[in-house]
């Protein structure tokens, strides 16, 4: 069984800016259930169809498989809820893990937030100084839910 454990933040301040080059991300949502979530997600020149199960913390199931670019773009156009989300994603390592800074676009200008992939739920990082406030439990900030209820109408 695929599973994700992760941690989520607040970005604080520009420091982070210049650090790497970023991705271009589009995605769109088949499901939002909480029970469960379908995105489809198209990352530089790759697609993805993703399914998650509801968050236990900061745990919960996952199963990602890469499907062709020119499917991601046609269910993303034509099936997908909307709006979508549109961010550019920055891959900054530090030490022994990653951070995944979002950087939203569209109706979700405006917002930045952070991920930390981790290996197990105790596992201790060290949040670089442009990390703000935790929102790993607010399902505010889940991107599923950005759909239904962007940053621009908070």
């Amino acid at each position: 069984m695929g599973k994700e454990i992760e941690r989520k933040f607040l970005v604080k301040g520009d420091s982070w800016r210049g650090l790497v080059e970023g991705k271009r991300y589009r995605q769109g949502y088949l499901s939002t259930v909480k029970e469960r979530t379908v995105r489809v997600r198209t990352a530089g020149d790759k697609g993805y169809l993703t399914v998650k199960g509801i968050s236990v913390g900061a745990t919960r199931s996952e199963y990602e498989y890469e499907i062709p670019l020119a499917d991601a773009n046609e269910m993303l156009d034509r099936l997908c809820e909307r709006p979508l989300v549109e961010k550019t994603r920055y891959r900054i390592p530090q030490g022994d893990v990653a951070w995944e800074v979002d950087e939203f676009e569209g109706d979700n200008l405006g917002l930045i937030t952070a991920e930390v992939e981790l290996k197990d739920e105790h596992q201790s990082v060290v949040p670089p100084e442009w990390i703000g406030q935790e929102v790993t439990g607010d399902p505010k900030y889940f991107n599923a839910n950005l759909v239904a209820r962007p940053f621009s109408k908070w």
